[in-house]
């Protein structure tokens, strides 16, 4: 693939990604589990945004 079409696949496919998993924490920490409950999955969230994050700037980003 071409470096432009490279780019913007990578950021909408690590956006979508990241705005699920930001949505999904926020509706378990004010659901049911309330903070308390919900605070484990948003620091495992945050760490696989981070992480998809890295991998979008390391694989399309970056010039090797």
């Amino acid at each position: 693939m071409s470096y432009g079409t490279k780019l913007i696949a990578g950021l909408i496919g690590t956006l979508i990604l990241c705005i699920f998993i930001g949505g999904l924490s926020h509706s378990i920490s004010t659901g049911f589990a309330g903070f308390d409950g919900g605070a484990p999955f948003m620091i495992i969230g945050l760490i696989v945004c981070a992480l998809a994050i890295y991998d979008f700037w390391d694989e399309c980003v970056r010039k090797k």
